[in-house]
């Protein structure tokens, strides 16, 4: 199939490429010129595993990228949106979905022949039927159903993990207006002949996504919310009530006499909070759409708030050791919102820095991707370790941001060199028993 895509971030550039990898013949389209020179040559403009030998081995074959929107609808069969939603506190921004509707429908006006347009894009339910279509029939002149159809197709991505996620999927969830629209995206994933299917109107296929986030950030809210009770009550280990939790046959199954631990556990574990492009926003936006149709969305707004009150948790943590931080040397291991990423849009680890220069700490970081983003926002106010062995030098407090796997060498690194600063484990990544001044959230 014969396919273009708007927008290069992370879920169109993976869907490109991966698809792309899949056999099909995909056009990506960018308004960044520097973008779409980086992807012809093969070059990935962002930091994500597997992404960049994908991009080498189908750019200039089965994978090109360009400027122009307009001959990438005309060459192609099906369209996907996948522009970004930012949301600005009162609702999701949907300027660059109606741009990419407007400037689809326009090139349909002179295309001859049927053409599907899908929503790739994360957006609230009814978004796709009561924005997106209306302007592209205003932009073509042509009726949706009749002459073009429109679908909903979520991403079900997790960064650092993308590519696996996309070529492995656990599930294809395709929404349209009609059996058209919804043969059109069956075909598109034929290559995966495995995964779950579920064929379902647009707006379901929106609340699919929005459900399932949601659930996500429901789940570490409350490992959050038990974790810091627990530290209250005093001789809990909530790493340890989560692991029991974790053994309940609802959570991992007995199946052949052993027992399937899922990936939905890790959910079920303290931390210093959730981050990232798609939890926080999600979330907020959610609630936001439910307040504006009259549902009040209690369960969601508690849930952002106990993850918005979770960072201080770092604080109380490291109050048990200094008095004040004025003058400490606190070194920060961590600052993408979760290892393999270099994306630190919502990270617990901006909150934490800015707090910690407001308290007079001298902050040093270090993160073995995120480096080049976080300049961009600290500036010169930090300074930026060159290695994990850098970082723990000369710190009096060390605090763990992310779960980086190069960060299990800090106790035999720590042990090398005879050194035993305040650790404070904002993960519960590390052993409790393997740094002398150990201290977790939930411990």
């Amino acid at each position: 199939m014969k396919v273009s895509i708007l927008g290069t971030g992370y879920v169109g550039l993976v869907t490109g490429a991966c698809l792309a990898e899949k056999g099909h013949d995909v056009a990506c389209v960018d308004l960044d010129a520097s973008k779409v020179d980086r992807i012809n040559r093969g070059d990935s403009p962002i930091f994500e595993r597997g992404l960049e030998d994908l991009l080498r081995r189908n750019a200039g074959q089965r994978l090109r990228a360009t400027l122009d929107a307009r001959a990438a609808v005309l060459s192609t069969d099906l369209t996907l949106i996948a522009v970004g939603t930012p949301f600005d506190g009162q609702r999701i921004d949907l300027t660059y979905v109606k741009e990419s509707a407007r400037t689809i429908g326009q090139a349909l006006a002179g295309k001859a022949g049927y053409h599907a347009v899908v929503v790739k894009s994360t957006v609230v339910p009814g978004t796709t039927d009561r924005t997106v279509l209306p302007i592209l029939e205003e932009a073509s002149g042509k009726r949706a159903g009749q002459d073009f159809g429109v679908g909903m197709n979520p991403e079900f991505l997790t960064e650092g993990e993308a590519v696996g996620d996309f070529m492995d999927p656990d599930r294809i969830v395709i929404g349209g207006i009609d059996e058209r629209t919804l043969d059109a995206l069956a075909a598109l994933y034929e290559p995966f002949p495995n995964a779950p299917r579920l064929r379902t109107n647009n707006a379901t296929a929106e609340m699919i996504k929005y459900a399932s986030n949601a659930m996500l950030a429901t789940l570490i809210s409350f490992s959050n919310e038990l974790a810091n009770l627990g530290s209250a009550l005093g001789g809990i280990d909530v790493v340890e009530v989560m692991r029991g939790l974790h053994l309940s046959r609802y959570l991992s199954p007995i199946e052949g006499g052993k027992r399937v631990e899922p990936a939905i556990v890790s959910f079920l574990m303290p931390g210093c909070g959730f981050g990232g492009s798609c939890l926080p926003k999600d979330v907020s936006a959610l609630v936001a759409h439910g307040r504006a149709s009259g549902v009040p969305m209690d369960l969601l707004q508690s849930v952002l708030a106990v993850n918005s009150r979770q960072t201080a948790q770092i604080f109380r943590l490291l109050g048990k050791h200094f008095s004040e931080l004025k003058g400490r040397r606190v070194s920060v291991l961590g600052l993408s919102f979760r290892p393999d990423t270099s994306d630190m849009r919502e990270s617990p680890a901006i909150p934490i820095v800015r707090r910690l220069l407001e308290e007079g700490a001298t902050v040093s970081a270090y993160d073995p991707a995120a480096m080049a983003e976080a300049r961009q926002i600290f500036g010169e106010s930090v300074a930026f370790s060159r290695s994990l062995e850098d970082a723990l030098d000369g710190a009096e407090a060390v605090v763990l941001v992310t779960r980086w796997r190069e960060f299990e060498r800090v106790p035999e690194l720590l042990l090398r060199g005879g050194r035993s600063p305040v650790f404070v484990d904002g993960r519960r990544m590390l052993d409790k028993g393997s740094l002398d001044r150990y201290e977790g959230i939930g411990l």
